[in-house]
């Protein structure tokens, strides 16, 4: 039994090293499709399926098996955060005026499907890494919010380029950056007083590798200016 129980645990981490090493050549192969004029357009319609890509990795390591309170925290994330978007783009009163392309994908109100879904992406791995860090319950989500704050930070300065999204006068007002607090703040606590906790072994590296992916993007597109 034992000897079945290492070997079981191997084979995981096995496949925790094999998907870290794809998602590196991932990431790596989008970076060189997108600095070569060439195969940009393409790669720019394959956007969605990266952030789907991501996803599906985070499903294969989450733990434990989500129950219904958590399938419904979920949904719910999903439909609020994709309604406030909506209602963001229609009327410039959330985070500013700005409008969506179409590097997101299938859009519905001017507002991509998928968006709901980053939000959830983003929500689901600031919580796992901050729930791994040794401080009280409070600050854990001050610091999650912090970072989906700084995340979006990062990705405005791409956001055109990739034609995700473009803001009227060019970059965001800091209005937008304290939404995005504010909103990231408020699902964060609902989602620790429900008692709702999950873990993803893979999280905190998903979200640093497109992190450090679209910092690079960045550096591309200034150079090639």
């Amino acid at each position: 039994m034992k000897q079945k129980i290492l070997d079981l645990r191997e084979s995981v981490v096995s496949k925790e090293f094999r998907i870290r090493i794809f998602l590196v050549i991932f990431f790596i192969v989008g970076i060189a499709g997108f600095s070569i004029p060439l195969f940009r357009e393409l790669f720019l319609n394959l956007t969605p399926f990266a952030i789907l890509l991501s996803i599906f990795f985070l499903i294969i390591f989450h733990e434990p098996e989500p129950d219904r309170k958590t399938l419904n925290a979920f949904a719910i994330i999903l439909v609020v955060t994709w309604g406030i978007e909506a209602i963001g783009v229609a009327t410039g009163a959330v985070f500013g005026s700005y409008n969506y392309g179409s590097g997101l994908g299938l859009k519905l109100l001017d507002t991509p499907l998928l968006i709901g879904l980053n939000w959830l992406f983003l929500i689901y791995v600031t919580s796992c890494i901050t729930d791994r860090i040794p401080v009280s319950r409070v600050t854990r989500i001050i610091i999650a919010s912090l970072l989906m704050v700084l995340y979006d930070f990062i990705m405005e300065n791409v956001a055109m380029d990739l034609d995700m999204w473009s803001f009227k006068g060019g970059m965001p007002p800091v209005r937008n950056y304290i939404a995005w607090f504010v909103i990231a703040l408020i699902i964060h606590a609902a989602i620790k007083l429900t008692g709702i906790t999950f873990r993803n072994r893979i999280a905190p590296f998903i979200f640093v590798l497109q992190s450090l992916f679209f910092i690079v993007l960045i550096s591309l597109f200034k150079l090639s200016e």
